[in-house]
């Protein structure tokens, strides 16, 4: 079984910027990603609130971020993660995936959230026009347009609020109300759907799902870490992905460090 210092479940923003961060450290790190690197930006057009970027497609982000953790020599798995476990007598932590098992010292979790889908009917509806589940990511790209936003939570009142200084018309419906034949673009505001099932047994997670931790991205587990938009929060945008990242690291880092 291969052993790691730190193994970081998720290549997103924030699992990337922890891998830099720990591997610049001198410690041996891991990354295994079920999917793709990049996580949800992969999706996005273009983002225009990353600093140091005017104008980058969340796909290019994410492959420059790679490049870097590439480069640095971090190593990443394309492995699922199953299950996660303390190694009896406090002496680190197992991490079985569809295709290996491996132990470490330390766990980052950075598995990110997946957005609630619009329903059959609306996706129908919508036809050709764009579908976005982030105004902040995508609003500017409908300056003066008219667009709707689908939901009735906080989400979507934060939308609303967002797009109204951008859009010549922001149209609010509920889920499956028919969309609006005028509106350019359908942003989806019906919530998130944090990807922590592997964890449940490993950390505690609140109501909906997050993974409870504060800004010092530590969990109810000594020597598990969270960061990114799974772990509680106010705020879910990639600069505060990426804050995580390196939040986490540096107390992984200290943990092993003490240990």
């Amino acid at each position: 079984m291969q052993y790691f210092d730190v193994i970081i479940v998720g290549a997103g923003i924030a699992g990337m910027t922890a891998g830099i961060y720990v591997k610049r450290a001198g410690l041996s790190v891991l990354i295994v990603e079920k999917t793709v690197h990049g996580g949800q930006i992969i999706n996005t057009l273009n983002i225009e609130n990353w600093p140091g970027d005017l104008g980058v497609s969340g796909a290019d982000l994410a492959n420059k971020i790679y490049g870097q953790v590439s480069e640095l020599g971090v190593e990443v798995k394309y492995e699922e993660v199953e299950t996660m476990n303390e190694i009896s007598g406090k002496k680190g932590f197992r991490v079985k995936t569809d295709e290996n098992e491996y132990s470490c010292g330390a766990i980052i979790l950075a598995m990110g959230t997946e957005p609630r889908r619009l329903s059959e009917k609306q996706t129908a509806d919508a036809g050709k026009r764009a579908i976005s589940y982030c105004a902040t990511c995508d609003g500017a790209l409908y300056k003066d347009k008219p667009v709707v936003v689908v939901g009735s939570g906080n989400t979507a009142k934060h939308e609303i609020r967002y797009l109204e200084n951008i859009a010549s018309k922001v149209y609010h419906i509920h889920h499956d109300d028919p969309i609006p034949k005028d509106a350019e673009a359908v942003f989806v505001a019906i919530g998130r759907v944090p990807n922590t099932k592997v964890a449940k047994d490993l950390v505690d997670i609140n109501s909906e799902g997050y993974i409870v931790a504060e800004e010092d991205c530590k969990t109810s587990r000594a020597g598990v870490f969270v960061a990114g938009d799974c772990r509680t929060k106010k705020v879910r945008q990639l600069v505060t992905a990426a804050g995580d990242g390196a939040i986490a690291a540096e107390a992984a880092i200290d943990y092993l460090a003490k240990k």
